[in-house]
């Protein structure tokens, strides 16, 4: 192949766009939705990576997760596997705390840490929530990405 014609096949090939990439839940970390009361509540994306996010990720998630057995905080060697455990927890606690009934909230466990997203109906009760769910035994800390009425959600949505 000639130079112009290698030159112009690079060109358009840099100027296609590129290919969506597949996404899966690479570590298998737990996501499910705990409440369903608001129908118009963003179903969020979930932990969901590209190959290539997953391969750049592995080196850190393998660090954190044994980090806190190597310095004692944890008693499995590897703080991600908690997570299966807890997060069935979260949800029955959630569940049977009559306060969160009218809700759409999903949980995300990863290394300890509860991820909260989806929609409530105030943020005082956003903040209910999230101080409920620390007090789950083994959770670390609790993130919060709850939205309010008329708020944008906080969080990547499904697609």
């Amino acid at each position: 192949m000639r130079k112009p014609q290698l030159a112009l096949l690079l060109a358009l090939a840099a100027a296609m766009p590129a290919w969506p990439q597949p996404r899966s839940n690479a570590f298998h970390d737990p996501f499910v939705q705990v409440t369903s009361a608001i129908a118009a509540c963003p179903v969020p994306a979930g932990p969901l990576y590209t190959e290539a996010e997953a391969r750049a990720a592995e080196h850190v998630r393998t660090q954190h997760g044994t980090s806190c057995y190597h310095s004692g905080r944890c008693r499995l060697p590897n703080s991600y596997l908690y997570d299966a455990e807890i997060i069935p927890r979260v949800a029955q606690y959630i569940q049977r705390d009559g306060r969160f009934a009218g809700t759409s909230v999903w949980v995300v466990g990863e290394r300890r840490l509860v991820t909260l997203l989806g929609c409530v109906q105030s943020r005082e009760q956003a903040e209910a929530l999230e101080k409920s769910v620390q007090l789950v035994d083994d959770v670390m800390g609790v993130i919060n990405h709850l939205a309010v009425p008329g708020e944008p959600p906080p969080y990547d949505v499904a697609k």
